[in-house]
């Protein structure tokens, strides 16, 4: 099947099966259809209508004018120069000019009015694909690496504006050029034209030849790229692992196995679409002698089928010919290049986004009254992560899920955020099922502090601010002295404008955690969910912390999770989970001493 791909003069390695194997199609995704992404390309295209058909008409007239150009020149050459009149020549020669030169002003005017239809197409594109990845449900990020939905959104889509800017307009007036300069060289001399015309089957199985094989190549490669970019994105995320887990060595290695694999796919596509230019050039030449020496001789025997203005037209013609059908080939490898992004690109957009079909009212105030009944959840296909968790936290409650890892305590949260939905049983929020409530009204009402906090490339003013958009600055101010992390903010260079890092390297992990309480005291939420807010904090950070969270928590439904039993001293309820079970439940001072799970981990942790 891969016999085409072979070692060149020995010294290059040989493309495997692996490298053009098709993905395994996911569910839901899409199967190959190249006409209904050109049909989609086209319907963000066809947006400009208007300006659109000015460019066809310009590009039809630049097409036309190419063509009338040598006619002109083999006209003053037969009665002009030939013939030796000279009356009205200078006439010719400055039409001649005019011609050119409005086919230069067309050509230029063409090309810039469709810089502007494709970049806005591309534009509406990428705005598109962006808002769509933020409508998509979480598990769609779960299961998909960032740098490889990184590269749809950049690599994919530049493919697609190159191809816009430069191929349109180009396949367009190929096709006119050709159409053209065919009925006017049938018109001159049907025998030279069938002469020019024995070079087309050769193009056409040199060309297919050559696509067969690059459309596989193209999609083997934009594939390469997004699986690259996908490792380059999680290798610099997570940097500090890999040295402090000594595998840099080990990283280089999947680096490279990566980057050879786009590599060999990249040199066999540009190798083989490489081939087009040469054979073409080869074809070309071919026609020109066979149309130069041939008509050369019917001129000479005086019959009057040929003339020399008819020889010089048609050498002429014979490139022109060639030439759309060269650029046509060309253009035709981009194109496809084009179709592999726009497919990937599609995929994304074609996924189904997170539906909120919740009937409730979009304005309905929570008290933060949590029930689930008889819940039970699991992330793929077999064993649930959570089964049969039933509890009820009351408003203004602060629950704790304590327990093993894995345990289901964090797929607890998710469940209670809605980025997951139970398989079985209910949640209620106010005797609400949380199926009924708007998701924007759930988690407008819903803070989070993480474990591992998030900041933006931002002042810390706005990432504080990031809770609740239309806080004050006052407003920002006093939950960064609610959380304690006013006085901090104030050593920085800029204070509360200092611009921070996207991981918040300028300050501690502790320093981080703080903001993110601030945020979340902004945000003024009914529910809060705190997922291991102090782990991996030294003992006095956790203090400014804990203080920190006990402020943010007063008069909230609040849900804990934490390692450190000393964390959860202060909840009113202690939900104890099992292997995705709820175990044990009660207020601290039932279960210390019962001899159960938490009284087990509590004497563990004072051992």
């Amino acid at each position: 099947m891969f016999d085409f791909i072979r070692r060149p003069f020995g010294y290059e390695p040989i493309l495997t099966k692996e490298d053009l194997k098709k993905p395994k199609e996911k569910k839901g995704e899409r199967p190959n259809n190249w006409k209904d992404v050109l049909l989609r390309i086209w319907r963000l295209v066809d947006e400009q209508r208007a300006l659109l058909i000015t460019v066809l008409v310009l590009v039809a007239l630049s097409s036309g004018l190419s063509i009338l150009g040598p006619y002109l020149v083999g006209h003053i050459v037969d009665e002009y120069i030939v013939a030796g009149r000279f009356d009205g020549f200078g006439r010719m020669v400055i039409i001649l000019i005019a011609v050119y030169a409005g086919l230069s002003v067309a050509m230029y005017l063409q090309s810039f009015w469709m810089i502007g239809i494709s970049q806005r197409a591309v534009f509406k594109m990428r705005t598109g694909l962006f808002s769509h990845f933020q409508r998509l449900p979480v598990k769609f990020f779960d299961r998909r690496q960032h740098g490889e939905l990184m590269s749809r959104m950049t690599n994919d889509i530049e493919n697609v504006s190159q191809t816009l800017n430069n191929s349109f307009i180009q396949v367009f007036s190929s096709i006119l050029t050709l159409v053209g300069t065919l009925a006017v060289m049938i018109s001159l001399s049907p025998l030279l034209t069938v002469l020019t015309m024995t070079i087309v089957p050769l193009m056409f199985a040199a060309v297919r030849w050559v696509t067969k094989r690059t459309g596989r190549l193209y999609k083997a490669q934009q594939r390469a790229v997004g699986e690259m970019n996908g490792m380059i994105e999680e290798s610099i995320s997570g940097q500090r692992i890999v040295k402090a887990f000594s595998q840099e060595d080990r990283v280089m290695e999947e680096f490279t196995e990566k980057s050879e694999r786009l590599r060999r796919t990249g040199f066999w596509a540009l190798t083989y679409a490489g081939f087009i230019p040469k054979v073409m050039n080869f074809l070309n030449n071919g026609a020109f002698a066979v149309v130069a020496g041939i008509g050369g001789i019917l001129a000479l025997t005086g019959d009057g089928l040929v003339t020399i203005g008819t020889i010089v037209i048609f050498t002429e013609y014979a490139r022109q010919f060639t030439r759309p059908l060269n650029d046509l080939a060309n253009q035709f490898n981009t194109v496809l290049s084009a179709i592999a992004g726009a497919e990937r690109v599609f995929a994304i957009m074609d996924e189904e986004p997170e539906r909120d079909d919740a009937t409730g009212q979009s304005d309905t105030i929570l008290k933060g009254d949590v029930e689930f009944r008889n819940v039970a959840f699991g992330y793929g296909e077999g064993d649930y992560t959570v089964e049969g968790v039933s509890f009820r936290v009351r408003p203004g409650e602060a629950a704790a899920f304590v327990g093993a890892t894995g345990a289901g305590k964090t797929t607890v949260m998710q469940l209670l955020a809605r980025f997951y939905d139970p398989n079985e049983g209910q949640i209620l929020i106010d005797g609400i099922p949380i199926t009924e409530l708007p998701r924007k009204t759930l988690r407008s009402q819903t803070a989070f502090v993480l474990q591992d906090p998030f900041l933006f490339e931002a002042s810390v003013m706005e990432n504080i601010r990031y809770g609740r958009l239309d806080a004050s600055d006052e407003e920002v101010i006093s939950a960064a002295k609610e959380a304690n992390a006013h006085d901090f903010i104030m050593k920085l260079e800029d204070g509360y404008e200092t611009i921070l890092s996207a991981d918040g390297g300028e300050i501690s992990q502790g320093q981080k955690q703080l903001l993110s309480i601030a945020r979340a005291l902004v945000a003024d939420p009914v529910l809060l969910l705190l997922d291991e807010a102090t782990s991996s904090i030294d003992t006095v950070t956790e203090m400014k912390i804990q203080e920190a969270l006990e402020r943010l928590m007063e008069g909230r439904t609040s849900f804990i999770i934490a390692h450190r039993l000393n964390t959860v001293r202060k909840a009113d309820m202690i939900f104890v989970m099992q292997d995705g079970r709820l175990a044990e439940s009660g207020r601290q001072q039932d279960l210390i001493g019962s001899g159960g799970l938490y009284d087990q981990m509590l004497k563990g942790a004072e051992l």
